[in-house]
């Protein structure tokens, strides 16, 4: 089992940055590939970014590409998302996810173990 707590979240400006974190426990993460998601309300959970074990290969959905980037600290057991340029549709609850696969994933049913979310609220 894997035990994922996401931190980081709060209210911030149009055009500001946050910087989210994911601390796994339970299992070390270096064998995971891991995921960022998000949902606001009314809508579904849709996919961010990803990044392979190793942190040499992430993708990102086109909507964040250029302002958002993944990180992974294996040693820390840790995944961060640095969030740039922040955007009034980027309110959300942002999920980290860890899936048992190769390489990267942007599909949720990929991913075994989630965590309880972080609020983003992007607002003037």
């Amino acid at each position: 089992q894997v035990q994922l707590v996401e931190s980081g979240g709060g209210l911030v400006q149009p055009g500001g940055s946050l910087r989210l974190s994911c601390a796994a426990s339970g299992r070390t993460l270096s064998s995971y590939t891991m995921g960022w998601f998000r949902q606001a309300p009314g809508k579904e959970r849709e996919f961010v970014a990803t990044i392979n074990w190793s942190g040499r290969i992430t993708s990102y959905a086109d909507f964040v590409k250029g302002r958002f980037t993944i990180f992974r600290d294996n040693t820390k057991n840790t995944v961060d998302l640095q969030m740039n340029s922040l955007k009034p549709e980027d309110t959300a609850v942002y999920y980290c996810a860890a899936a048992g696969v190769w390489g990267t994933a942007a599909a949720r049913s990929a991913y075994d173990y989630w965590g309880q979310g972080t609020q983003v609220t992007v607002s003037s």
